[in-house]
C-alpha cells in the first residue's frame, strides 16, 4: 500500500462521482412524499454523495485520536441539522456551499496525514462549521416537501452520518495500529476526493 494507491483510489471515486449514478438524491429527483420516503432519502444522501461520505469517514477516523472521540462527529451531525434548517427556512447566508464542502474534505484528509495531535476543541469547531455547509447542501433533496417527509429525512440523515462516523472511528481504533500508515493513506485518498470536487466547484463557480 502506498501513496499511489491512495491517490488512485481517491481519483477513481471522484471521477465516478461526476456521473449521474451518484446524483445527490435517493429518489431519482422526486421529492419524498411520506415520512418513510423521507427517512430513506436521508439515509441514502450522504452515502450516494462521495464528497459528503468522504468527510463523514474523515471526521470519524480523526476522532479516534481524540479524547472527545464521540463528541466531534456528533457536533458535525448537529451542526448539519442547523444548516439544513437554515436552507429550509429560506435563508441564504452560506454562499459558495460546494466550494466550502470540497475544501472541508481536503482539509480533514490532510489533517489525517499529518502526525501532530490536534486539540479536540479545534476539531469540534472545524467539524461543526463544515457541518453547517454539508447540512445546507443536504436540504436540496427536500426543498418543497411536507413536514413529515423532511422530519423523516432529518432523522435518517442524522442516524446514517453518526453511524458511518462511529464505524470509521471503530475501524481506526481496531486496525489503525495493526496496519502501518493506514490512517495516513486514508487521509491522502480523502484529500484527493476533496481535490476533485474542489476543482469542479471552482470551475462551476
Amino acid at each position: 500500500m502506498g501513496r499511489g494507491w491512495a491517490v488512485g483510489l481517491g481519483a477513481g471515486i471522484a471521477w465516478l462521482a461526476s456521473g449521474p449514478a451518484f446524483a445527490h438524491h435517493a429518489l431519482g429527483g422526486r421529492l419524498p412524499a411520506t415520512g418513510w420516503e423521507g427517512f430513506l432519502s436521508g439515509l441514502a444522501h450522504p452515502v450516494i454523495g462521495p464528497d459528503h461520505l468522504a468527510f463523514v469517514v474523515a471526521i470519524g477516523l480523526i476522532a479516534a485520536r481524540q479524547p472527545w472521540r464521540y463528541g466531534i462527529p456528533l457536533g458535525f451531525v448537529l451542526a448539519g441539522l442547523v444548516g439544513t434548517g437554515i436552507h429550509l427556512a429560506g435563508w441564504d447566508p452560506l454562499g459558495l456551499t460546494e466550494l466550502a464542502i470540497a475544501s472541508s474534505v481536503v482539509l480533514f484528509g490532510l489533517l489525517l496525514v499529518q502526525p501532530r495531535q490536534i486539540p479536540s476543541w479545534l476539531l469540534l469547531i472545524g467539524g461543526s462549521l463544515a457541518g453547517l455547509f454539508h447540512g445546507y447542501a443536504y436540504a436540496e433533496a427536500i426543498i418543497g416537501a411536507e413536514p413529515m417527509p423532511w422530519l423523516g429525512y432529518l432523522l435518517g440523515l442524522s442516524l446514517v452520518q453518526y453511524g458511518v462516523a462511529l464505524f470509521a472511528l471503530w475501524a481506526a481504533e481496531t486496525w489503525g495500529s495493526r496496519i502501518p500508515g493506514l490512517l495516513r493513506w486514508a487521509g491522502w485518498a480523502i484529500a484527493v476526493v476533496g481535490s476533485g470536487f474542489l476543482a469542479l466547484a471552482v470551475v462551476g463557480s
